[in-house]
């Protein structure tokens, strides 16, 4: 049976398909005002039997494609724990949410932390003042790993926060120390739900912002252990939903 898991997030839609255990089919698409539609392209000519959906808008797929849905917690701990069994906690910052998660030996999760419904401290949060400094997102985490300094931001509203970056630039501020201080300012956020939740076992980092190499190390020099981040990151939610739908475990928002 071939089992497509898919995760409707708020700045990409992921698919992963499995068979027998093994995932044959891995793809994401950028999001748009209709993820019906977004999702139905990423679905084009990819055969399944079963589909189970989770992220903001698994209801949506319920209604319209017949899918089986499941939460996000329960989607990412079973995608974390299938790739890195030793994982016992999950840090996942996405396009406009932040979780962590702490999972038994078993996998199940123990407690969750989430933000606000801010989007401080997400991706999009990176993407906007990536934009005011004038970087890309790759080279927006390559200079602030070059600042020897981190300038201090203080707001992290995201609208607020941009005027702040503006106005330090206009100060005379370097980029690069702008640059480290937003990052520095994300991490800080992340780690103190990952405090809550209580830092045990290997931590796997998921999410689009995993692949920031400035958030990563931040973390793990705060924290002072290694974080573990899969070949793909994003696709954590995908893999967990579709390995949900092929053990058979009763339908439901679980």
């Amino acid at each position: 049976m071939r089992v497509a898991g898919i995760d409707i997030g708020s700045r990409t839609v992921k698919l992963i398909v499995v068979e027998e255990g093994n995932v044959v089919v891995a793809k994401k698409r950028i999001n748009s005002h209709d993820p019906l539609v977004t999702t139905r392209e990423l679905l084009r000519d990819v055969p399944y039997d079963r589909a189970v959906a989770t992220g903001y808008g698994r209801h949506l797929l319920k209604r319209y494609l017949n899918c089986d849905v499941i939460s996000e917690i329960r989607a990412f701990a079973l995608g974390a724990k299938a790739l890195i069994p030793s994982c016992r906690t999950i840090l996942d910052i996405g396009g406009q949410d932040t979780k962590a998660i702490s999972l038994n030996e078993a996998g199940d999760m123990i407690k969750f932390e989430m933000n606000d419904k801010c989007a401080a401290g997400t991706g999009r949060f990176l993407e906007v003042m990536a934009t005011a400094l004038g970087f890309s997102l790759e080279d927006f985490a390559t200079a602030a790993l070059s600042a020897a300094r981190a300038e201090k931001i203080n707001s992290m509203c995201t609208v607020f926060a941009e005027s702040e970056v503006v106005s330090l630039v206009a100060q005379g501020a370097r980029r690069n120390e702008v640059a480290l201080g937003i990052h520095g300012s994300i991490v800080g956020r992340s780690i103190a739900l990952l405090n809550r939740v209580g830092v045990r076992g290997d931590i796997v980092f998921a999410g689009g912002v995993a692949l920031n190499r400035c958030v990563r190390q931040l973390i793990e020099s705060r924290i002072g252990v290694p974080v573990v981040v899969p070949a793909d990151p994003q696709t954590i939610g995908a893999l967990g939903s579709a390995l949900y739908g092929a053990s058979g475990l009763v339908r439901g928002d679980t």
